[in-house]
This record gives C-alpha cells, structure tokens and sequence, in this order.
C-alpha cells in the first residue's frame, strides 16, 4: 500500500454488500457499509 509516497505493508479488508434494489435502495446500503466500517475499525465502541 502507498501512503504518503512510500510503500507500506498493510492489512486490508474487502467488504462487498450485494443486494436487490427492488427492496433496499443503494443509499440505505452504503449506510449499512459507512456503520460496519466505523464498528470494525473501532471494535471498543461496540462494548459502550
């Protein structure tokens, strides 16, 4: 991974939310994808 023009070793994650958009609109899905990303880089705030 490139960060701040350097290569670094980094662990990284692919989250893929597929669903029929006859049911869940594609913005009530990326808010799904916005809340599991903020739980799984701060797993603490799960407890609290």
């Amino acid at each position: 991974m490139v960060k701040n023009g350097e290569i670094k070793i980094a662990t990284v994650m692919s989250v893929t939310l597929s669903t029929d958009h006859r049911a869940v609109d594609g913005a009530l899905g990326a808010e799904l994808l916005v809340a599991f990303k903020r739980l799984i880089e701060n797993p603490m705030s799960m407890l609290v």
